[in-house]
């Protein structure tokens, strides 16, 4: 049984490296480049190169405006101003021809090169609010507004007025708090009735999104759109998809242009009726990804009292953040599939907020959590340690069914599983803990790629450990592998191999079975060259901490003391004492056995 059991922990180990190579998004040799030279095709870029001017109204340009935007046409022409709005987060610039965002500074990030990080430009964006003009789209992105600020205690209002009379007018009321990522954004229409048509107002969103990381690579893998509908449910474009991505949806609550770790965010109130939402690969390596969202929004809405009420999203993906943006908003922080999800939004991500309060040095963090989640693991830890003595413990016995049946695989399985059942050991005590304590190690793969937290940090010689570390290139590239050598990815590798032969020092395992454990460590080596060095590096902590937990372990693991209680078991089951009922997995093998000697019983008969 403990070669089923080692089998179990290797197909364990298979699993992971699936997990790895698919949620990891590592599909190809491409992925490992340093470089990218990937050229694509891409759709629409020159909307993007369409730079809106003041317009010089002649005769023949007034009756063109007036063919596209009716009486609004006196609205088309002024001198374009910019106002800028901080807050202790951001820097905003608006301006009054078309009274919407032109730039938003993110003033606590920094790009890769230690440049200003604009999270939104007018050179990497283009928006439009097109409404029907004589049954025509014109957009009122185009037209001049009147601004008026109005501060108050916790936060600074803006509002953009277009009037023709009185009693018609469109109003775009902008409300920044003092502190935080996002802005109430609120459109009004009043009497125009009889001037833009019954008919949905569609915002046309681009962003040709500017590399800001240090590998071009992994950020375009990670740049997507990611949507939510009104009855909850979070979806997205395919990150890692080498060509154009574009879905039609209906009913959405918000739809988010998300970058590795950042995103610029659309939430609607009420709801987005219609979405076209597009991704596609960008051919330079300046930029990762060319998005587009067009979003129609019911026209009921905007002449209400309240308006239509929006709210617009410009920040870090990360936890703080994102809780208390809009409903479901905080799904853009990937942290893994349901269960790792859990574990790491209310384990590991409270504890590392919790250690970032008193410890500036990410390393440092990285070690101490290491060490708290191996206390965490450690009744797991100590049950598979004393799994493994019972078994070196029953070597010799083992060991002589195989002389007795050495050509009868079937009859040894039966006669060890009457063996464990007479000593009292179950045989899957020793996978348990190791299956247990997975979702740990799979959500520390999901934590540590996308948390913003590291971005930028650096530790011992690695400048950023939110990306790989790589103090040298090799003059080609290794397939699979990359140019680059990760030195904490080749420690980890080290350490694991290190732990591996410990463990099989402690196995009763023999033959081939070792040999194999040795494989997957290298195959490892290759999956996480390219990922950041944080990973790596709180996988190498791991490692030594798990090799010097189990020489502690194993000076309060008593092997005779154990030998002792194995045999006291066999007394009690063989005089009939013990009278404790099988679990339900013993006694479905111990009836697969049967059934499969009575099945051989009558072969041998015929």
């Amino acid at each position: 049984m403990e070669r089923n059991q080692i089998t179990g922990i290797i197909l364990i180990t298979l699993l992971m490296l699936g997990y790895f190579m698919y949620v990891g998004n590592k599909t190809s040799e491409e992925t490992i480049v340093n470089k990218d030279t990937t050229a694509l095709n891409t759709t629409k870029p020159s909307l993007l190169q369409t730079k809106t001017k003041p317009i010089n109204l002649d005769s023949s340009t007034i009756n063109e405006y007036k063919s596209s935007y009716g009486q609004l046409a006196i609205a088309t022409s002024g001198k374009e101003e910019l106002i800028t709005i901080e807050n202790k987060n951001l820097k905003i610039d608006f301006s009054n021809k078309g009274g919407y965002v032109k730039k938003v500074l993110l003033k606590n990030y920094f790009t890769s090169s230690k440049t200003p990080l604009y999270l939104f430009d007018e050179n990497n964006n283009h928006l439009e609010l097109n409404a029907h003009i004589n049954g025509k789209p014109s957009n009122l992105y185009e037209l001049f507004y009147e601004p008026k600020i109005e501060k108050f205690k916790d936060s600074t209002t803006i509002t953009f007025s277009l009037n023709l009379s009185s009693n018609q007018n469109i109003t775009q009321t902008y409300t920044i708090p003092e502190n935080g990522y996002g802005i109430n954004y609120r459109i009004s229409f009043n009497g125009l009735e009889n001037i833009i048509e019954n008919k949905s107002i569609e915002i046309n969103w681009i962003q040709d999104v500017p590399g800001t990381e240090n590998d071009n690579i992994q950020s375009r893998d990670r740049t997507t759109i990611n949507y939510y509908t009104v009855d909850g449910s979070f979806n997205n474009l395919a990150e890692a998809s080498k060509s154009t991505e574009e879905e039609t949806l209906q009913a959405l609550k918000w739809v988010v242009f998300k970058q590795k770790f950042f995103n610029s965010g659309f939430i609607a109130q009420n709801k987005i009726e219609k979405a076209i939402i597009t991704a596609t690969p960008s051919t330079d390596t300046l930029n990762v990804k060319m998005l587009q969202a067009k979003l129609n929004i019911p026209i009921q809405d905007f002449y209400t009292k309240q308006g239509g009420q929006f709210k617009l999203y410009f920040g870090p993906t990360q936890n703080d953040a994102l809780k208390n943006v809009a409903e479901g908003y905080d799904k853009n922080l990937y942290l893994g599939y349901p269960v790792i999800r859990e574990f790491n939004k209310y384990v590991v991500t409270p504890l590392f907020e919790f250690l970032q309060k008193f410890i500036t040095n990410y390393g440092i963090i990285i070690i101490i959590l290491g060490i708290l989640v191996k206390l965490l693991l450690l009744p797991l830890s100590f049950k598979s340690q004393v799994s493994m003595a019972k078994m070196r413990v029953m070597k010799p016995e083992l060991d002589e069914l195989k002389t007795l049946y050495p050509d009868d695989m079937q009859k040894q399985q039966s006669e060890q599983m009457k063996l464990y059942q007479k000593v009292g050991i179950n045989p899957l005590s020793g996978c348990v803990p190791v299956l247990l304590s997975m979702p740990v190690l799979l959500a520390m793969f999901s934590f540590f790629p996308n948390a913003i937290e590291l971005r930028q940090q650096a530790f011992l010689w690695a400048p950023d450990l939110s990306t790989y570390d790589a103090p040298f290139h090799l003059p080609f590239t290794i397939p699979f592998y990359g140019s680059h050598v990760s030195i904490f990815t080749l420690l980890m590798t080290l350490s694991t191999l290190a732990l591996t032969f410990f463990n099989n020092q402690m196995t009763t395992a023999q033959g081939p079975m070792k040999s194999v454990s040795y494989i997957m460590p290298v195959v490892f080596m290759f999956v996480l060259n390219s990922f950041p060095a944080g990973l790596s590096f709180y996988y190498l902590v791991s490692n030594i901490l798990s090799i010097a937990q189990q020489k502690i372990m194993q000076q309060f693991v008593d092997e005779d003391k154990i030998k002792h209680q194995l045999e006291e078991n066999r007394k009690k089951n063989a005089s009939g004492q013990n009278t404790g009922s099988k679990s339900k997995w013993m006694q479905r093998v111990e009836d697969a056995m049967k059934a499969r000697e009575e099945q051989l019983k009558n072969q041998k008969k015929k």
